[in-house]
């Protein structure tokens, strides 16, 4: 039986399911966000140790300028409101990414929601904001080769957003598109790819659930034969 310590998810078609109902993208988003809270608590409870959420990428700056503004506010709230449940639940608070592209005041509320959580040591949930697999590769390489004159796995490692986390072993991407969209790259070398028509807002805990089991029996070779 595998373990599964690291789970990343690309929440995908919030806009879609709110077009669907005949309703604003923005109220996708908003219920999106209720799905994370849902999801983080049944992951935790699953005894997962990590769980990355891709919740804003580095070309999502390109979609119109208001859909922006209205994520920037989710996120914003999202700080604020909820900490005291992760903080109940005995769960971390983390986020990748470049920070340098937020306002002063989004880059304090992140600063402090991590403070909120610090002494938690269950499961830590990672948000990815303004986050991109390439863009992290290239900062790290940046960072690396100041102090480094040859870059090995380790140390480009060290550098890497998540750095001290484990690889991924289950991405799963919601919304029915078969692709990466530039999360975790490096990180999800090995990692078992699930992917689910299910929008964002409708997917389920049973859903994962089933997931997980799935990878349970999933023989994993990294490279390897069967039976090594």
């Amino acid at each position: 039986m595998n373990d599964l310590v690291h789970l990343a998810i690309i929440m995908d078609g919030n806009g879609r399911w709110a077009t669907r109902q005949n309703k604003e993208r923005s109220y996708g988003h908003k219920e999106g966000t209720k799905n994370v809270r849902e999801i983080t608590k049944y992951a935790s409870k699953m005894g997962i140790k990590y769980l990355s959420l891709y919740a804003f990428s580095t070309e999502n700056w390109n979609r119109p300028k208001a859909e922006v503004a209205i994520l920037m506010k989710l996120l914003s709230k999202f700080l604020k409101t909820e900490m005291v449940m992760l903080s109940e639940n005995n769960i971390k608070f983390d986020v990748i990414g470049d920070m340098s592209k937020f306002s002063t005041s989004l880059q304090n509320e992140i600063a402090n929601a991590k403070e909120m959580t610090k002494h938690c040591t269950g499961m830590t949930q990672v948000i990815a904001i303004n986050y991109g697999g390439q863009d992290e590769i290239i900062r790290a390489i940046n960072k690396a080769t100041q102090k480094h004159e040859k870059i090995t796995k380790e140390i480009l490692e060290e550098f890497l957003d998540t750095a001290g986390m484990p690889p991924v072993d289950v991405l799963i991407r919601t919304g029915g598109d078969y692709r990466l969209s530039n999360f975790l790259l490096w990180q999800s070398a090995y990692a078992e790819l699930f992917f689910t028509k299910t929008l964002w807002p409708e997917f389920s805990s049973g859903e994962l659930e089933a997931i997980v089991s799935e990878y349970m029996s999933t023989e994993r070779r990294f490279g390897g034969v069967v039976g090594n």
